[in-house]
């Protein structure tokens, strides 16, 4: 089992909460940048899920599929299911990024403008 996937597994609660922006801004010191440091972790989550998704949906995959073994691979349905179930990235990003749980830097070209 993936990091990630421990990590979705022990946070089961999928509700959205409001964000207290001052709370958002003083990880950072800047709103904007702290949105995009969790955009960049989303995205980041994002590809790693889809790949993931990919592979295990690759095991199935058969290039002379019929149209009955298309309709009845109940397996492959069971895992595209349980991924359409997990938290959204940009939430899971986000949570991470209030937890103080994402690494992040400013580049040398933000440091002297």
């Amino acid at each position: 089992m993936s990091k990630l996937r421990r990590q979705q597994n022990a946070n089961t609660s999928n509700v959205v909460e409001t964000k207290n922006l001052s709370d958002v801004k003083a990880k950072t010191g800047n709103l904007y940048e702290s949105i995009a440091v969790v955009a960049k972790r989303a995205n980041q989550i994002n590809i790693t899920l889809k790949e993931e998704l990919h592979n295990k949906l690759e095991e199935f995959a058969s290039h002379t599929d019929s149209l009955e073994e298309i309709h009845e691979n109940k397996e492959q349905i069971e895992i595209s299911k349980a991924y359409e179930r997990m938290p959204n990235p940009a939430l899971l990003a986000t949570q991470e990024f209030m937890e103080d749980k994402i690494y992040y830097r400013k580049s040398e070209d933000d440091l002297f403008s």
